[in-house]
C-alpha cells in the first residue's frame, strides 16, 4: 500500500459564532491510500483550538503514517493514540479501500438511499435577531429538534429568545437543546440552569469549561435539566481514565464526536463505558467536509440509534464536495442517484 495526505481548507458561506470566537474557515486533512487499482479515502478533521491532536506536529505524524502504512492496523492506531482524528482518517480510508465504492464504508438501507437518520437543525450563536432568523428557517425546513448554541450574547436575550420559542410551540412540537460550549462558570452555572430549566429543554451540552471533573459532577447530580458532556471527553484516552470519568461525573448524556474521540473504536469505547453507567448518547459531526461527514452518518446509522443526531453541518461550506447527501424534513438520506464531485 502507498499513502498520502493533502490539506484543505473550508470556507464558511457566513462566519459562526460560538463561545470561543467567529469561525471564518476551516483547515483538515486528507489521507489517500492506493492498493494495486483500489482507492480509499479518509478525512483528518482537525479541528484548531479544540482537538487534542491540535499540535506542532500533526503534520509531521501524518506523514509517520503515510511511511509506515504497511504496518498493521492496530499497532498504527495504537502509535496514533494522542491524535484522534488522524486514527479517525485512517479508519476512514481503510475501510474506503476494502469497498469497490469507496464513498460506502458501512452498506446499509441508509447507502440504499431507503432509511434516513433524525437530526437537529443548528442555530448558530449571534444577535438575538439573527438567531430568531435561523429557527425560522430551520423550521420551515422541518426540522422538529432544534440546537441552540448560547453563551455568546447576553444571556437574559437568550432567555427570551428560548421564551419567544416556547410561546409558539410547546415541549411535544419541537425539541430544544442548548450548547453552553464551557461558556458557564461554576459559581453561576446551576443558577442559569435553573433559569433555562422553565423552558422544557431536552439537554444542555457542556455548561461548564472541561476538565473540572467535581465541579461538574455536582452540577449533574443537582441539575434541573439534563447535562450532556462534549468537549470534556476530549483528550481522555484511556479506557481507566474514560471510566474514572463516568463514574466520577454521572452525566445523564455523553456527545460523540468521532473525529475528536478517535473514530469509530473511540466511539464504540465511549458507548459500552455510557451503556454500563445507564448514561445515553448521541453522535455529531465536528465541521468535518462531507467526506468525513458521509462516514460518521454510515457509521451513526449501522448503530441503530433513534435519538435525533448532530449530522446537519453539510451546507455550511462555500467550497465543500458535492455529495450524495441531503437533508429534507430535518432527516439527513443518501440518495445512491446523486454522484460525488470530490477535487481540489
Amino acid at each position: 500500500m502507498k499513502a498520502n495526505y493533502k490539506k484543505y481548507t473550508l470556507n464558511f458561506k457566513q462566519a459562526s459564532g460560538t463561545s470561543r470566537g467567529i469561525l471564518h474557515t476551516k483547515e483538515t486533512y486528507f489521507l489517500f491510500i492506493n492498493k494495486e487499482d483500489q482507492n480509499g479515502i479518509g478525512e483528518c478533521g482537525l479541528f484548531k483550538g479544540l482537538s487534542a491532536d491540535d499540535r506542532p506536529d500533526y503534520e509531521e505524524k501524518l506523514q509517520w503514517l503515510c511511511n509506515h502504512i504497511n504496518l498493521e492496523k492496530e499497532i498504527l492506531l495504537k502509535d496514533l493514540s494522542e491524535f484522534p482524528s488522524i486514527q479517525f482518517g485512517l479508519e476512514q480510508a481503510l475501510s474506503s479501500l476494502q469497498n469497490k465504492n469507496k464513498f460506502i464504508l458501512f452498506p446499509s438501507e441508509f447507502t440504499k438511499g431507503n432509511a434516513s437518520i433524525a437530526i437537529n437543525g443548528l442555530i448558530w450563536m449571534g444577535t438575538a435577531h439573527f438567531m430568531k432568523q435561523q429557527i425560522i428557517e430551520k423550521l420551515a425546513a422541518g426540522f422538529t429538534t432544534l440546537k441552540l448554541k448560547i453563551g455568546a450574547i447576553d444571556f437574559d436575550a437568550e432567555i427570551e429568545l428560548l421564551k419567544s420559542i416556547r410561546k409558539e410551540f410547546k415541549a411535544s412540537d419541537i425539541e430544544l437543546r442548548v450548547d453552553a460550549n464551557g461558556a458557564f462558570t461554576p459559581h453561576n452555572a446551576l443558577e442559569k440552569l435553573h433559569r433555562l430549566s422553565d423552558f422544557d429543554l431536552h439537554s444542555i451540552e457542556q455548561p461548564i469549561k472541561a476538565g473540572q471533573w467535581q465541579e461538574m459532577a455536582t452540577l449533574c447530580d443537582k441539575t434541573p435539566l439534563p447535562i450532556a458532556l462534549d468537549e470534556e471527553l476530549i483528550g481522555v484516552f484511556n479506557s481507566t481514565e474514560k471510566q474514572n470519568l463516568m463514574e466520577t461525573i454521572k452525566p445523564q448524556y455523553i456527545i460523540l464526536k468521532p473525529s475528536l474521540i478517535g473514530g469509530f473504536q473511540g466511539s464504540k469505547d465511549w458507548i459500552e463505558i455510557s451503556n454500563q453507567h445507564n448514561v445515553l448518547w448521541w453522535i455529531t459531526s465536528a465541521l468535518e467536509s462531507n467526506i468525513g461527514l458521509n462516514s460518521i452518518a454510515q457509521f451513526t446509522y449501522s448503530l441503530n440509534t433513534t435519538m435525533p443526531q448532530g449530522l446537519g453541518t453539510g451546507g455550511l461550506f462555500t467550497n465543500n464536495f458535492e455529495s450524495p447527501l441531503q437533508v429534507k424534513n430535518g432527516q439527513l438520506h443518501y440518495n445512491p442517484n446523486l454522484k460525488w464531485q470530490f477535487s481540489f
